[in-house]
């Protein structure tokens, strides 16, 4: 047996609690990893309300999507890892728990001098980030972008992968988090509060507009996000923290300025689709990790048995950076 968190019924963040529930089991294309850490993403409050129902994700139906630790047991078909190998990764549940088990085309082994913290805090957000900004919006040295949520979890991570890229960096964040965003590698940051960023992103670009935007927000932005692009542009919907009601389209305007507009959400990929996402940002960008490169924003590191206390912040929209789960021996 082992310690993980459950909950009866869906609710409030109270309705977390840790039990103790049967190990899983290693599967032919398993690594099956002792947890040290585990990161906490939005996708978990949605479950806990009841949004995805009671799913099997594929490793597990506990929570939590995002793991670093040691492995313990390797699976016959599985290549590349051993016993004792420090390794992180997206799971398909069971984050939340000491034991898990991941498909080794997912894992990656964790980078030299790393804690398993900042571990925990990478994948899900920087694959995510690098999916939508590299592979679909096709970023370029030189270009300008547009990173809506800039503080956020994906969103810092584009705003440095685009940085590392060698790319104009124009985000959007609260006033108090212009700082933080600067350091991560933004060259300009709007206060989305205060300030229209369709009139600053003109500004900037003396009327160019930027050349690729990835958004969160949704219909709120649709129509000023379509404007504020390049000639070429591309739009990358990964997010509709806004809504989807009344979102209008200025199709001349994407006909004579020849844009694109697509969307991409991980969690509804197929499993094959994710091994490619995954190879894609390890071979890319893994070796960028450390004290001088790319680092993950850590906001709280909270124990397992406090996984409420961790989705209450999230919730309050507390957070600036990722909040990580810790496991005790």
């Amino acid at each position: 047996m082992m310690k993980a968190i459950t909950f009866d019924q869906f609710g409030p963040a109270d309705v977390l609690k840790i039990s103790d529930v049967a190990e899983p089991q290693c599967r032919p294309d398993d690594l099956v990893v002792r947890v040290r850490a585990a990161g906490v993403n939005r996708a978990d409050l949605t479950q806990r309300r009841g949004g995805y129902g009671r799913p099997d994700f594929g490793d597990s139906t506990l929570m939590g999507l995002e793991i670093a630790g040691d492995v313990i047991a390797v699976g016959e078909k599985a290549k590349g890892y051993r016993v004792g190998d420090r390794v992180m990764g997206i799971v398909g549940g069971g984050a939340y728990a000491e034991i898990a088990r991941i498909d080794y085309r997912m894992a990656m082994p964790i980078p030299e001098n790393m804690d398993y913290i900042h571990a925990a805090a990478i994948t899900e957000v920087f694959v995510t980030a690098h999916e939508a900004l590299i592979h679909l919006g096709k970023l370029k040295p030189g270009e300008t972008v547009l990173i809506h949520a800039g503080a956020g979890g994906v969103g810092g991570a584009a705003v440095q992968l685009a940085h590392a890229t060698g790319a104009t960096v124009i985000t959007t964040a609260k006033r108090e988090a212009h700082e933080q965003v600067h350091r991560l590698g933004a060259d300009h940051a709007i206060d989305y509060v205060n300030e229209d960023f369709s009139d600053v992103v003109a500004r900037l670009t003396e009327g160019r507009g930027v050349d690729v935007i990835l958004d969160f927000i949704g219909a709120p932005y649709f129509e000023r996000n379509v404007n504020a692009l390049n000639f070429g542009g591309r739009l990358v919907q990964i997010g509709i923290m806004g809504g989807v009601e009344n979102a209008r389209i200025p199709l001349e305007r994407v006909l004579y300025r020849h844009l694109q507009i697509m969307g991409t959400v991980m969690k509804s990929r197929s499993q094959e689709v994710k091994h490619e996402m995954s190879r894609r940002f390890k071979a890319r960008w893994l070796s960028h990790f450390g004290e001088a490169g790319l680092n993950p924003v850590i906001d709280s590191v909270f124990p397992l048995a406090e996984a409420g206390k961790a989705h209450q912040r999230m919730e309050d929209g507390l957070n600036v950076g990722k909040i990580v789960l810790t496991m005790t021996e």
